[in-house]
Parts: structure tokens; sequence; C-alpha cells
């Protein structure tokens, strides 16, 4: 069966609780694993799912983003059914508003939709650090002649606290949602786990357009996909759950349950690059069948120098990226961005550094996240005194710390005169 199939991705997130990191990007443009952006997961998710034909809607901060996209996401321009295009708000409804929420962002591209005219539309969060066959849902889908179906994360039942709820039957038809409820019911057989949605859907165009008219003539709404059209179109749509662990991925083990990680604090964001750099990581960044797809730039290879005792360039269980030179420094449990400069002396433990930073001489640190362009200076000790720390830096609950750093320079071109 061939489909014609367009894709939204929502990525006007703001992120306020991964302050300071969102400080001058929108959360789907931080960055995540040494060389890539949050974002950069949804989008190869889409493209390895043979899926084309994209849609980024953008909103807060959102120059960082824009920059990425332009810098590693241009498709060419020969087949026009190929495109990945950043939309901000359109400003199309009567208030002209920004993004009221996830349903008013379709609604404001309506005409998208309808010029197009896509048997299905697949509308994806951009937040989130996971891997997922998208073609696999969408076959799901219309194998249910379903109107609408929600990706479902069977997740613990003392986490339906956290989430949005999926209610449904024995054979995946939903039938309520529990929005953030400890007593939400369990998946059918399975009395200790959840349907947390993962607020990733695929719609046939027919019933979206329907449900979306409708719910901007309702004042009380606050036009979101979750809390309000969802729920209200329980026994006027055929709705169905996607179960994510059944979805298989080209070149994974087929027994390995599939990642997934909200990205969402600080806390999570720091341990989730801590789940790359593991002997046996949960996310395989090596798989040549899936590949994460990003910016390429024309980085050198990351190179260690000096072979003196305590004076040895080393990182045990780390990823280190292009361009950075561990320059007689000891890095272990730890993720390196491009173009990060460890000087001798230093010692590096359990640290997500981003790109272009430098760490002085003889500098220790510990449990910390460095943003862009960091200078550390010579002796400092960063991670083992958090009242101290306190003193200079953002620091969790969990005691992980956070360096704040500069804006990275934008190279004008010259003219002469």
């Amino acid at each position: 069966m061939q489909l014609k199939v367009l894709a939204f991705v929502l990525a006007g997130g703001e992120g306020t609780r991964l302050y300071p990191l969102t400080r001058e990007r929108a959360k789907p443009a931080v960055p995540f694993g040494g060389k890539y952006r949050i974002v950069d997961f949804v989008l190869s998710n889409l493209v390895n799912s043979g899926i084309y034909s994209i849609y980024v809607l953008i909103q807060f901060r959102s120059q960082s983003l824009l920059q990425h996209l332009s810098d590693g996401w241009q498709f060419g321009g020969i087949l026009k059914n190929e495109f990945l295009i950043p939309v901000p708000a359109q400003m199309r409804t009567k208030g002209k508003e920004w993004y009221r929420g996830t349903a008013d962002a379709i609604h404001q591209n309506l005409n998208l939709i309808e010029q197009s005219a896509p048997d299905v539309v697949v509308v994806f969060g951009a937040d989130h650090i996971y891997r997922m066959n998208i073609r696999e849902m969408i076959e799901y889908h219309q194998q249910r002649h379903a109107d609408v179906t929600i990706a479902a994360l069977p997740t613990d039942k003392r986490y339906a606290k956290d989430f949005g709820v999926i209610e449904a039957d024995s054979g995946g038809r939903i039938i309520g949602f529990h929005e953030k409820r400890a007593d939400a019911p369990t998946m059918p057989g399975d009395s200790q786990r959840v349907y947390a949605s993962m607020g990733n859907y695929v719609f046939s165009t027919d019933m979206l357009l329907r449900m979306i008219e409708e719910d901007q003539e309702d004042s009380q709404s606050s036009h979101d996909f979750g809390r309000d059209i969802l729920p209200k179109a329980i026994d006027r749509a055929e709705m169905f759950a996607y179960d994510f662990n059944t979805n298989n991925i080209p070149g994974e083990d087929p027994d390995k349950p599939p990642y997934w990680r909200d990205v969402g604090t600080l806390d999570a964001f720091y341990e989730a690059n801590m789940d790359i750099r593991a002997i046996s990581p949960e996310l395989n960044l090596f798989n040549r069948e899936w590949p994460l797809r990003t910016a390429s730039y024309p980085d050198p290879p990351s190179k260690f120098a000096f072979d003196e005792e305590n004076r040895r360039g080393q990182a045990i269980d780390s990823v280190v990226s292009g361009g950075s030179i561990i320059s007689g420094g000891f890095i272990r449990d730890s993720v390196l961005g491009r173009h990060v400069f460890v000087h001798a002396g230093c010692e590096i433990e359990s640290c997500v550094i981003f790109d272009n930073c430098d760490i002085g001489q003889n500098a220790k640190l510990r449990r910390c996240i460095l943003e862009k362009n960091v200078r550390i200076p010579e002796n400092a000790v960063i991670g083992f005194d958090h009242e101290e720390d306190r003193k200079h830096y953002h620091v969790t609950e969990s005691g992980i710390v956070v360096i704040d750093g500069t804006r990275t320079p934008m190279q004008l071109s010259t003219i002469t005169i």
C-alpha cells in the first residue's frame, strides 16, 4: 500500500526545567551525546522510517535550532516531496497568537495539510531521547483502521503520577485517559505496568481536521491533544494504543527493550548522557542500519597527547567528539563535545561537556555539565564542595553543577573597500 505521509515535529518547547541550558535555546536544540542535539533523535527516526515530508514547528528561542537545521537537515532540491521546513507560529487565528498548545500548533498550519492532502499525518514531539521505527506504528494504524494511534510506553505503575496514562482494552483500543493519576488503570494482563503516553500520534487526515476545527470552537479548551482533544474523542473515533515495546529497529538486538528517556530536567538530561558512555550502552550510537543523523562539520579527529607518568592523555568509559584534544589530562565516565581542550594534570569525572570548552591545567571537575565555550581556570576544583559551588554556579538537588558559558561568535563575511 502506498501512503502519503506528512510529519509535524513539535519543536517549540521552552524547556524551563532545563534552565540554564535553555537560556539561549529551545529545548530541542540543547546539545546531547557530544555531537548531537535533542531534535536529531525524532528527525532521524522519521528519515530512517522513510518519511521525508517534514515540517518542524518552532517558537521559543528558535535561532539555535534554526541554525542547526540549516547546518544539518537541508534535503536536496531535486525531489519536491522531500523537504524539512521550519515553521514559526503563523498567527492565522483571529487573535493572532503564538501556539497555545499542541493542537493549536497544528491548527495554525492547517493550510499545510490541506494543500498536500496526505493520507496520514504524524505528529511527534522533539524533546525525548529514543529510537523508533515509525513505519511500524503507521502499519499498525492502518491494520486497525484507526482514526488515531498513540505511541504508548509500558511503565512501572509507581510512575503513573508523572505521565498521562492510556487505558486500553486487550485489543489495544483506547477506552480512557488519566492525567498523572497514581491510581490509573494498568495494562491489560499486566497489573504492574501502565501505558504512558509518549505524546507521539498518527492521525487519519480527515479525523484530524475535524478534531482540530471542533476544538477551536471550545473556549474552555487549552488546545492540547492529550488534555483536550483526545479524551473528548473516545466515543467518536477509533483510537488505538501502539505498544512501543513491540517496535523493531533494524540492527538492534530484538530481545533488548527499546530505549526512551524524557530529558525534561537537568538530572534526567545528565543521566541520559551517562547512559551512552556505558560499556554496553542502553542506547547504541553505533548502529549503522539506523544511524543517528546530525549536522556534519569539518572537524579533525580527536587527539590524545603525551605518554609520560602523571601526564598522559586518557579517556576511560567516555565519549570524545571530533576536534577535541586531551593533552595530558585524565577523563573517566564523561561525554565531551566538539573542540574541547583538556590541559595537562586535569581530572574530569562523570561530566557532560559541550563544545569549545577549555579546561585549565590541573583543574578537577566531578559531576558537572559545562555549557558551550566555558573556560575553567587552572587549579579550579568544582563538584567536590557544593556549598562553595552554589556561590558561583547552578547546582541541582542531586549535586550536579551546571556551569554557564558564553555565546558562540558568529563569523561574518567581509568586503574590501
